[in-house]
């Protein structure tokens, strides 16, 4: 199946997860107790909430001995509302709002349509004065049957190991960051792999995230013209870096 933008629709789609992210600036009155009354018109479907805490890395540079990295966490900043249920995540943050979709992940229209509703929910809380960055983010795990011979038959972009070294691969992370002057966006691609299933599969993760920097009210329609741009994005790198023996274990 074709979807409206030119690209295969797999009936097993290998996403893990969606996230569709609004970052803004708010007015300084607004507080963390304005942002929890967003849970008023979502906690019949969104029961659950959890502060969200940011987390971040300080890294330790000592007079001869190694970089230390050393994890914090700041005050608050938002809220997690989960549906368990549903397997989905409405964030509403200080700095903006999240919309989570865990898998089953079934179609666009139908994350894109309950992500602009909760928005406008978190709006309506917040007034923000403006949208500072847009993007979506797909996390997929690829599935491939051991034993495998080369990842190349399942993904075309991969690291390189050099002639005259052992080929043989443990563990790896990459990561592309590539502009598209077209749409003024930028893709952040990371591939990793996880230890291989019981069954005999060895998870590819293949995390592509598309972002663009953005000065829009909260209320401009087009933004949600630039999302659909961000998309056919992140649909092109997927489909251009997949081969057609992956496309077969998504069917």
């Amino acid at each position: 199946m074709i979807n409206d933008t030119g690209y295969r629709v797999f009936p097993n789609a290998p996403i893990t997860e969606a996230l569709l992210d609004i970052r803004v600036e708010l007015s300084k009155d607004i507080d963390l107790s304005k942002i929890a009354t967003f849970h008023g018109f979502i906690k019949d479907r969104f029961p659950e909430k959890q502060e969200r805490i940011p987390f971040k890395v300080d890294i330790k540079v000592s007079s001869g001995e190694l970089p230390t990295a050393i994890p914090t966490s700041g005050e608050p900043d938002g809220y997690f509302f989960r549906s368990p249920n549903e397997n989905k995540i409405a964030q509403a943050r200080l700095d903006g709002f999240t919309f989570n979709k865990l898998k089953p992940y079934e179609k666009w229209e139908l994350f894109r349509d309950e992500a602009r509703k909760l928005w406008g929910l978190y709006c309506q809380v917040t007034s923000p004065i403006r949208i500072t960055r847009i993007a979506l983010r797909y996390i997929n795990k690829i599935e491939i049957p051991l034993p495998m011979g080369d990842f190349k038959e399942y993904i075309k972009t991969i690291p390189e190991i050099a002639p005259g070294l052992p080929q043989g691969l443990e563990r790896f992370f990459m990561q592309l960051v590539i502009p598209n002057e077209e749409i003024q966006a930028t893709a952040i691609i990371n591939q990793t792999m996880q230890p291989p299933t019981p069954n005999q599969k060895l998870p590819l993760i293949f995390d592509i995230d598309v972002w663009k920097l953005t000065n829009y009210k909260s209320d401009d329609e087009e933004m949600w013209k630039e999302f659909e741009k961000l998309r056919i994005f992140k649909n092109n790198i997927f489909s251009k870096s997949i081969t057609k023996k992956a496309e077969e274990l998504f069917q």
